[in-house]
C-alpha cells in the first residue's frame, strides 16, 4: 500500500512542478479523451512516446512510477481478462459458450491495457507535481461555469480537496493497521480465497472507522473555523496563467493532428 503513489505530491524544481494546474488538469483529461481515440498501433507508439515524454519532464524516476502501478495492475489485468474472454471477432482460437478468444478480443485486451497504464502514468505525473490546494484551486476555476445550472462548485472543490489530501493519509493508515495484524499473528495473503478474504475484515473495520472519526474531526474543525460552504469567498492563492501553459495546450493540439496521421496510416 505504501507503493501506490497516485495522490501523493513530490516537492521538485521541474516543468511540470511550475505549469499552472489548470493547464495540467486540462492538458490531463484532453490526454485521456484523446486516448479512446487511438485504433492502430501507430497511434499508441506516439501516445506511448507522449507519455514516456511527459513522465521525464516530471523529474521524477520511472521506477518511482513502476512501483506506483505495480498495486494496481491486478485490477488492469482482471479487466484485460474480461474483455479477451468475452470480445468476439476476427479468427475464432478458442470457443466454449459465451467464453471466446478471438483475435479481435486480444488486439483489443492489449489496447485497454496500454490505455489503463497510460492514464494511471498520466493521472500520477498531475498529482505528483501540483500541490493539492493548487488542485483545489483549478478544479474551482474550471467548475465554474456549472454555476448558472445552480451546482454546488465551492463544496463540489472542497470536496474533492479534502479527498485528494487523505488518499496518502489513508494507504499508511492501511498499511499500519497491517504491520499491528502481522504483529498479531495474522498471515496475509495465505491459504484459500475464502481465507484470504476474512484476513481482509481485521483491516477494513478498524479502517472504516478510523476513516469516519478522521471525517468527523475535520467537520468539527471546519465548523469551529466558521467555514460556510455557500459563501463568497476570496482565495488566498492566485493561479497565474504563464506563456508554458499556453504552449502546453498548443503541444496537445498537435498531439490531436499527430494521433490522426497515425490513425490513417493503416
Amino acid at each position: 500500500m505504501n507503493k501506490l503513489i497516485i495522490g501523493r505530491y513530490l516537492p521538485g524544481t521541474s516543468l511540470l512542478h511550475i505549469l499552472d494546474a489548470r493547464a495540467k488538469l486540462i492538458a490531463g483529461f484532453y490526454f485521456i479523451f484523446i486516448l479512446f481515440f487511438a485504433e492502430d498501433w501507430p497511434a499508441y507508439i506516439l501516445l506511448w512516446s507522449f507519455t514516456f515524454w511527459v513522465m521525464h519532464l516530471s523529474g521524477v524516476h520511472f521506477k518511482t512510477y513502476i512501483r506506483g502501478v505495480r498495486p494496481l495492475i491486478w485490477l488492469i489485468l482482471f479487466t484485460v481478462c474480461l474483455q479477451v474472454l468475452f470480445t468476439a471477432g476476427g479468427e475464432i482460437y478458442f470457443e466454449w459458450g459465451p467464453v471466446t478468444i478471438s483475435q479481435f478480443g486480444i488486439v483489443s485486451g492489449i489496447y485497454i491495457f496500454f490505455r489503463f497504464v497510460m492514464i494511471i502514468f498520466i493521472s500520477t505525473v498531475i498529482t505528483l507535481t501540483t500541490k493539492p490546494i493548487d488542485l483545489t484551486e483549478a478544479i474551482h476555476f474550471l467548475l465554474k461555469p456549472l454555476r448558472i445550472f445552480k451546482i454546488p462548485v465551492e463544496e463540489i472543490s472542497i470536496m474533492l480537496s479534502i479527498a485528494l489530501r487523505f488518499i496518502p493519509n489513508l494507504l499508511d493508515e492501511t498499511q499500519k493497521i497491517m504491520d499491528a495484524q502481522k504483529a498479531r499473528g495474522t498471515e496475509f495473503g495465505k491459504g484459500s480465497l475464502f481465507q484470504q478474504m476474512k484476513t481482509l475484515v481485521p483491516i477494513f473495520l478498524p479502517l472504516f472507522v478510523s476513516s469516519l472519526n478522521r471525517a468527523e474531526e475535520v467537520a468539527n474543525v471546519m465548523e469551529v473555523r466558521g467555514y460556510q460552504p455557500n459563501a463568497r469567498r476570496s482565495s488566498f492563492r492566485k493561479l497565474r496563467w504563464k506563456w508554458a501553459d499556453t504552449l502546453s495546450l498548443v503541444i496537445m493540439i498537435f498531439l490531436t493532428v499527430g494521433l490522426l496521421i497515425m490513425n490513417t496510416i493503416v
